[in-house]
């Protein structure tokens, strides 16, 4: 699809230095562009490649001043990288915009599809499920009996959701994400022989959640693990059954969760992190990569290390860590010097 210069301006309220009529079909980085592309400028670092690059259009500041001549068209705007941060928004949204259903695929005749779907080919839908409008559910996902789903959801291609899971509106699955597996329940006899304990709950996911490719969210034993709007969760986490995790948290890559924790909202937890199960963490926390959380912490903490501790005191320590071997030698110096004496 193409679009020309004067379009993509009254998306971003920007004006046109150039040819208006000009169109492009793709974007690019500034120094990798091409005659077609669409690019921009928000770092000064980049500027010499403004007037190298092939692209066609690049959004630019208003402020932009140009030093030599220009072969590509600008948009001037208030703000060159949010401004492209809404026309990759209006890309994304032009590249899923699938809608139909292709062959073969499978819906159970007692579940219900809303308006303007979009469900790929080899798709399962399971018995009583209830999916809302313009969801769109890529290739080879599975959908088990009783799951709802919410308005605007997509399902990306190799994704599964469990039965009797609810996903709410405006959620993004990305491939390959596990929603409602079994948790991780079993219990030893006296010969230390360890029976499956049955996880009959489920997983609830409220609007706006974004899941990212590989998580696996766990069903509860009983009740339901949770996770609340607006949470973005990264690529490679896993959540264990009954877990909660509060509004707006954000986790990174390969943190790990255990049982029957609770997280609470406007947390930022880094990539790499273990915390144990059945503890609290407050509101508004922060902890920083690869730590280890092994006991509850309260509103507004910031913590690193394993076993964790609040950051400032970590760094404080860390000075020491780095200098222990000199004051090994010092101590081990002092202790030869008084043997002498």
């Amino acid at each position: 699809m193409k679009f020309t210069a004067a379009q993509i301006a009254s998306l971003i309220e920007g004006t046109v230095d150039g040819d208006s009529n000009i169109e492009v079909f793709k974007l690019s980085k500034i120094e990798e562009g091409q005659v077609g592309s669409l690019t921009f400028l928000a770092n000064p670092k980049y500027s010499q490649h403004i007037y190298t690059t092939k692209a066609s259009v690049t959004i630019v500041a208003k402020s932009f001043e140009s030093e030599a001549p220009l072969s590509t068209t600008l948009i001037r705007v208030a703000d060159p990288y949010s401004a492209f941060s809404i026309l990759l928004g209006h890309y994304n949204q032009i590249k899923i915009n699938k809608v139909g259903k292709e062959n073969p695929h499978f819906i159970d005749a007692s579940s219900q599809i809303g308006s303007d779907p979009y469900i790929g080919a080899f798709v399962y839908i399971g018995s009583n499920v209830t999916i809302g409008d313009r969801v769109k559910i890529y290739p080879n996902a599975f959908v088990g009996d009783n799951v709802i789903i919410g308005n605007d959801v997509i399902i990306f291609a190799g994704s599964k959701v469990y039965s009797d899971c609810i996903i709410g509106n405006n959620c993004v699955i990305n491939s390959n994400v596990v929603i409602g597996a079994d948790g991780f329940g079993f219990a030893p006899d006296d010969q230390g022989v360890y029976s499956k304990i049955p996880q009959i709950g489920n997983v609830i996911l409220e609007d706006n959640v974004d899941v990212g490719a590989g998580t696996t969210i766990d069903r509860a034993t009983l009740g339901s693990t949770i996770i609340r709007k607006g949470v973005k969760l990264d690529n490679q986490i896993q959540i264990a059954h009954n877990v909660e995790i509060g509004v707006n948290t954000v986790i990174a890559a390969q943190t790990g969760i255990a049982g029957s924790t609770k997280i609470g909202a406007n947390c930022q937890i880094g990539g790499q992190v273990g915390i144990v199960g059945h503890i609290t963490i407050g509101d508004n926390v922060k902890i920083q990569g690869q730590s280890g959380i092994i006991a509850s912490l309260k509103d507004n903490e910031v913590v690193q290390g394993t076993p964790s501790m609040p950051y400032n005191d970590y760094y404080k320590s860390y000075i020491h860590f780095k200098n222990l071997p000199n004051l090994v030698k010092l101590i081990n110096g002092h202790d030869q010097k008084l043997n002498h004496e």
